[in-house]
């Protein structure tokens, strides 16, 4: 394994004999520390965070009173033996991660045992190598035992005693003979863990309809819910292939500008209401948020001949039907927003100057009236002038 970007480092790069091991890179599984500069001294019951494969964190006890520094490798306590990781965070900061984990600070937590040593290195290095081999080789067993699951990612342990399995289901597996199988046949003990789908296309990765790769390949790590209220409110066109992601659910970007589009909306009118016309009842169709138009048809909800009106024009023609008045849309709103266009477009003026422009250029002698010449006749009248 040349290139291990679960981990977000390659194993390869990792000298096993030295005692002072140390990751500098870890993607998106990197933890900014924006309290670094404080100083604070080294408590024996300080909790370091901890990072292992994936985004899979745990928190630690320093009891042995190790110097330690985000990117150390650590042994830490695990069930049975002891697992590999590199330490993510420190100090004031791990105790925000706990209450946004819901964490009790003061609960029981695993310890840590020591910085590795260059024989935790290579047993790591030759745990790491069997993933992909062991992977391949359950869903062959978890195929013949006809189970209604993929496992998608195995995780060792440090120590080769364990092993976790990742695996995506619609419904509930009953894996309890897997469970032996792949205990019999990999001589492990064996740990079945659920995932989404979209934590599934985070550790596959891939490229996105934007031409970039994944987001939860590249950075995210937690996942919030996205529905379809958020491309409602953007105007998006409902189409499931195109709000789709990779992984066959709503685009995690669906959310990132939902916020400036529901503060722009706070004074809209509803959407679901009609304006009575002279010609009939007028239907909203769709909106422009950031210009503030909502366009509306008269008559038929999918007719084509839409009219443009400004959203304060709206609301007075609503209240206007509130007193019972019907009201005549005004169609040149469409109009005057393409003069406001006009007004506010920038003049295009590539290519009108020349480009010798800024050569320098020879400088015309200014011819003087009165600048003697030397040896000339005015010179010699100036020098009779003076003898007079």
């Amino acid at each position: 394994m040349s290139n291990d970007t679960t981990r977000g480092y390659s194993i390869e790069n990792i000298d096993s004999e030295t005692t002072n091991c140390k990751i500098t890179y870890s993607g998106k599984l990197n933890v900014f520390d924006w309290l670094n500069d404080i100083p604070e001294g080294i408590d024996k019951n300080e909790i370091y965070e901890v990072r292992f494969k994936n985004t899979r964190k745990g928190f630690y006890y320093n009891t042995n009173n190790l110097r330690l520094a985000p990117g150390d490798i650590v042994a830490v306590e695990a069930s049975p033996g002891h697992d590999i990781g590199i330490i993510s965070l420190k100090g004031p900061l791990v105790l925000c991660q706990l209450r946004k984990h819901n964490i009790n600070p003061q609960g029981e937590f695993k310890t840590i045992y020591r910085k590795v040593k260059p024989t935790d290195i290579e047993k790591w290095k030759e745990a790491i190598a069997l993933e992909t081999d062991t992977m391949i080789e359950s869903r062959k067993i978890a195929s013949d035992l006809k189970l209604d699951m993929k496992i998608g990612d195995v995780e060792y342990q440090g120590d080769k005693t364990k092993a976790i399995f990742y695996y995506i289901a619609d419904d509930r597996v009953d894996f309890r003979q897997l469970i032996k199988v792949l205990a019999d046949r990999f001589h492990i003990r064996v740990e079945m863990r659920q995932i989404g789908a979209r934590q599934e296309a985070g550790r596959i990765g891939g490229i996105g309809s934007c031409g970039r790769e994944l987001c939860c390949s590249t950075w995210m790590s937690n996942f919030v819910s996205v529905t379809t209220t958020a491309a409602r409110y953007q105007e998006l066109s409902l189409n499931p292939q195109k709000l789709a992601g990779q992984c066959c659910k709503l685009k995690c970007c669906l959310n990132y500008e939902v916020d400036s589009y529901i503060d722009e909306r706070k004074d809209f009118p509803s959407s679901d209401t009609s304006i009575m016309t002279t010609n009939g009842k007028a239907y909203h169709v769709k909106t422009d948020v950031f210009r503030r138009l909502m366009w509306y048809s008269v008559g038929d909800a999918n007719s084509l001949d839409l009219i443009p009106v400004s959203v304060e024009k709206v609301k007075e023609y609503l209240d206007m039907n509130k007193r019972g008045i019907k009201v005549q849309l005004e169609a040149q709103t469409e109009s005057d927003s393409e003069s406001e266009d006009k007004e506010i477009d920038f003049t295009q003026v590539v290519g009108q100057d020349s480009l010798t422009r800024f050569d320098s250029s020879r400088r015309k002698k200014k011819k003087h009236r009165n600048r003697p010449n030397r040896g000339g006749n005015n010179g010699n009248q100036r020098r009779d002038e003076n003898n007079d």
